[in-house]
């Protein structure tokens, strides 16, 4: 008779499982339904995005303007951004949305964001115009000509100059882009004239980097060339002393060249710097 031993705990079975693989016919039909579900479910996603797209329930019902507009910019929005929005609340393209809005004159930036369910809300940041902007070479396209006017920041901008003619602004006319380096000069330079009585009206830079100031009452300071400290530094020893020779011949200046290096020459008004005549030439005319 045979004895049948209990396996020790622990002991490996005697015969292992074989895996059994699924015959290809049944592999491909599995794949065939898993490629027929995929494209079911992608072609529901897509039905979706264009209902959602041509809804109109999702149609924009209205935009909200946020910021300070103190140029009267409504109307040219309407009639200039707002026909080239394009879409619903999902389809706007926000960045075609921006530029339009961008495009408009005295629009600086534009931020454009979607309100659920049916409301864009547009912030507005408007020039705040420093100067009047003159190309000495040409601005774009080559066409020179007070045309433009410079920001705040020194970004030129093109708008109607009817827009500012009530307002006093200083005259830019140097190279293109150097337009910042000029509104950072004049406003360093013009509080040291202002302390004289004396405003700054035209700036101007030439091609070769030397610079000239256009006051009132035809009054010419020729400053030269330099960095911006050696220029700044030059004009306040000029404004420091010529007030003791305008005292002296109790004339004011008419036109001050400053690109000596020992110091400027200067021309006063009602004073002349030629010889006298002798009685003799006097006689002769």
């Amino acid at each position: 008779m045979k004895r049948l031993d209990r396996p020790r705990p622990g002991a490996a079975p005697a015969a292992a499982a074989v895996a059994v693989g699924l015959p290809g016919d049944v592999r491909l039909m599995n794949a065939a339904v898993a490629f027929v579900v995929t494209g079911c479910v992608l072609g529901l996603l897509a039905a979706g995005v264009l209902w959602l797209t041509r809804a109109p329930a999702f149609t924009l019902r209205a935009i909200e303007v946020q910021g300070t507009l103190t140029r009267g910019q409504l109307p040219t929005l309407r009639t200039h951004a707002l026909p080239e929005l394009a879409g619903n609340f999902f389809s706007i393209d926000l960045a075609e949305a921006q530029r339009a809005f961008e495009s408009v004159p005295w629009v600086r930036r534009a931020i454009v964001r979607r309100v659920w369910p049916d409301r864009l809300v547009v912030s507005l940041e408007e020039h705040e115009v420093a100067a009047l902007w003159e190309a000495s070479e040409g601005g774009p396209g080559g066409v020179s000509g007070l045309t433009r006017l410079v920001n705040r920041f020194g970004e030129v901008f093109e708008a109607n100059l009817g827009d500012v003619e009530d307002e006093v602004l200083p005259l830019f006319t140097g190279p293109e882009g150097r337009a910042a380096q000029m509104l950072a000069l004049w406003l360093r330079l013009q509080p040291s004239f202002a302390g004289r009585g004396q405003r700054i009206e035209r700036l101007a830079l030439s091609s070769r980097g030397s610079w000239r100031a256009e006051l009132g009452k035809g009054v010419v300071v020729e400053i030269g060339r330099g960095t911006d400290d050696e220029v700044a530094e030059r004009t306040e020893r000029f404004l420091r002393t010529v007030g003791q020779l305008t005292a002296r011949y109790r004339q004011p200046y008419l036109h001050a060249d400053l690109r000596h290096a020992d110091g400027y020459a200067l021309r006063l008004r009602g004073v002349g710097t030629a010889a006298p005549a002798s009685a003799a030439e006097r006689g002769r005319n």
